[in-house]
């Protein structure tokens, strides 16, 4: 992780900038396109870092003005907004499919 350098887990091959779309001032509620279905949805950035830069192996589920906002390695999923804040539950029910598919 980037500004500030932080300790990170090291479960998904990315580099993350802190804040990068700005203060929490900055919050916005946008629609972007995503792997998971044909609509937009809807995407609530919060002091939202960007991904800046995407590893090997690594797979965009989301994407917001060109850039990567949710991505996957394995099993693992990371997002730059928050999908729990709408009603929307399409990444909800794919995160569950994941682990459905570890039984």
């Amino acid at each position: 992780m980037r500004n500030p350098p932080q300790a990170s887990l090291g479960l998904l091959d990315i580099a993350v900038s802190r804040n990068g779309y700005g203060r929490q001032l900055d919050s916005d509620v946008r629609f972007g396109k995503t792997v998971l279905r044909d609509q937009p949805i809807e995407m609530v950035f919060i002091r939202a870092p960007v991904i800046d830069e995407i590893g090997r192996g690594v797979a965009v589920l989301a994407e917001d003005g060109g850039r990567p906002v949710m991505v996957r390695q394995g099993r693992v999923m990371a997002s730059t907004f928050h999908p729990e804040l709408t009603s929307d539950d399409s990444i909800h029910r794919y995160f569950l499919g994941l682990i459905d598919e570890r039984s």
